[in-house]
């Protein structure tokens, strides 16, 4: 694309920096090439220093060069008639089966990683990844990983009885994960709670996608949508539901909004209460808090959140592994 002659240039995205801020510098190089520099420049200048070394001049400079060349258009400023939204954290506490896997398993992960000298060689940041998955999937449920596990799951408890709280109260709601397998397991929950639900995921056919849809906003069939977070974060319209649950927390806060506003945007009519799911004293709060801090950098510059695992540093990765108690 860069290759094309044009005497004007523009880039439309919902997301300029939805992972790193190089990728703010590529969007710049090609709608204005140079005025950033070569990336190995950028990254010198601006990209190190902000985000590693938290460097508030080399921030202000690189705001003062690109903002006066971006139109941004926030939602509360097109969406004026939107109705309120409402965020809440809600923690649950491992029981004491739960947490002794989950202990046994974070040890291992630590082990691995102090022993590791060099986590940016990509086979030892795809082990440690991985590690990070099988952590986060013991804080739903050890279910998941372990088929004879017969102890309770204090996030599913939690989940159950939220969505018991919505549904008395009358709304409909949706509930996001990024493991299928998890929402199998609560929809499992429901069927026996005699609670009815749709589920959408990545398997699932475009044309039964579509119906499930429609059905969830014209119809009360069911209250209740289980969706996977990747699937769900474009392209559905599911203004029936004022509630949104994220069982677990995902690494870009960009994702999960965007999976909220299914649910928040044009035609919703009710103030939306959004319900995010973190599991005490795990890996899943020192996510959330980093992701904070991560939006929060990104917010300065472009207003957008974004982070993801693969860009951790080893010093961010033994943070989040840190254990509490």
């Amino acid at each position: 694309m860069k290759s094309i002659t044009a005497s004007c240039r523009f880039a439309l995205t919902g997301t300029p920096i939805e992972n790193q801020l190089s990728e703010l510098w590529s969007i710049f190089d090609f709608i204005m090439p140079g005025l950033l520099g070569k990336y190995e420049e950028f990254r010198e200048r601006y990209e190190v220093p902000i985000v590693q070394k938290r460097d508030d001049v080399a921030l202000e400079q690189l705001k003062k060069i690109v903002q006066p060349f971006m139109l941004r258009r926030l939602k509360q400023d097109v969406l004026k008639e939107l109705p309120e939204k409402v965020e809440t954290i809600v923690y649950s506490k491992m029981e004491p089966a739960q947490r002794e896997i989950y202990i046994a398993n974070l040890q291992n992960v630590l082990d691995n990683l102090k022993s590791q000298k060099n986590v940016g060689k990509q086979s030892e940041r795809i082990e440690i990844l991985a590690e990070l998955i099988r952590l986060r999937q013991l804080c739903c449920d050890p279910a998941l990983l372990y088929e004879d596990y017969e102890g309770g799951s204090a996030k599913m408890e939690t989940c159950l009885e939220l969505i018991r709280n919505v549904i008395q109260g009358g709304s409909k709601v949706l509930v996001f994960s990024q493991f299928t397998a998890f929402l199998n397991r609560i929809q499992e929950q429901l069927n026996q709670m005699e609670i009815e639900s749709y589920l959408l995921v990545g398997t699932t056919p475009k044309s039964k996608r579509s119906e499930l849809v429609q059905r969830f906003n014209e119809t009360d069939e069911a209250k209740v949508f289980l969706i996977s977070l990747k699937v769900g974060g474009t392209g559905l319209n599911l203004t029936a539901a004022n509630v949104v649950i994220h069982v677990d927390p995902w690494w870009n806060a960009a994702a999960q909004n965007q999976a909220t506003d299914r649910a928040y945007r044009m035609g919703q009519k009710k103030a939306v209460t959004v319900f995010k799911l973190i599991t005490k004293n795990t890996l899943e709060e020192k996510i959330y808090e980093l992701q904070i801090q991560k939006a929060a950098l990104s917010t300065s510059v472009m207003g957008v959140d974004g982070m993801t695992p693969s860009n951790l540093s080893r010093e961010e990765l033994l943070e989040i592994l840190q254990i509490s108690e």
